[in-house]
């Protein structure tokens, strides 16, 4: 129910897929984006599924139920500066839930895994971005080595306008106060794109 996850179901409805389960630990948002799409609940086409990725047995238990074709995993803990001080956290969620995730779909034989990961990753110098590389290292090695048929894609996006842990808010409320805008370096070049064409990318990359 996320900012990427809720986009990305959005754009998988005119597929007419047979069934989407959208899986949040986060209540509030998950009953927001239930009501927000209550005729396809009613139809029985979305399932808003309460659940945590670091809860293996759950996890278990809903791959059994539903078996899945193809999974989009977009849960994970984002705020650089949060996650600096709760590196455990980011672990858990980042790195734990990567796995339990990426290890199920291979047992319930999912076609497609897509991992939605970050630029942080790359050379990471932080928490977050050192815990999302750990995570790529995990499902790239399943997918070069694993004994299975599953897929594994993964894509890393920067700055994804009004996404949850963007920094466009920060640069909005500095402005508006008068402040000088954060940046890392005079000579930094900062990339935006929507949220909609960051999912756009994540479909057309399961679908590659």
């Amino acid at each position: 129910a996320g900012s990427i996850g809720s986009e990305i179901i959005r754009q998988l409805l005119p597929y007419e897929p047979k069934k989407l389960i959208g899986l949040d630990q986060a209540e509030t948002p998950l009953a927001e984006l239930g009501l927000s799409l209550n005729e396809e609940v009613g139809a029985g086409i979305f399932l808003p599924i309460i659940g945590d990725v670091r809860d293996l047995k759950t996890l278990g238990q809903i791959f059994t139920k539903y078996e899945p074709a193809y999974v989009f995993h977009a849960a994970a803990y984002k705020h650089v500066p949060i996650m600096e001080h709760f590196p455990p956290e980011a672990i858990r969620t980042n790195v734990q839930g990567t796995i339990n995730l990426a290890d199920l779909s291979v047992k319930h034989q999912v076609e497609k895994f897509v991992m939605v990961s970050t630029d942080k990753a790359v050379n990471p110098s932080n928490v977050m971005g050192a815990s999302k590389r750990i995570a790529e290292i995990y499902v790239q090695a399943l997918s070069e080595f694993g004994d299975h048929s599953t897929q594994f894609i993964t894509t890393r996006f920067g700055n994804v306008l009004g996404s949850n842990g963007s920094v466009i808010p920060l640069f909005k409320r500095q402005i508006e106060r008068g402040l000088s805008v954060t940046v890392t370096d005079p000579e930094v070049t900062r990339f935006f794109m929507t949220i909609p064409e960051a999912c756009q990318l994540d479909l057309e990359a399961g679908a590659m």
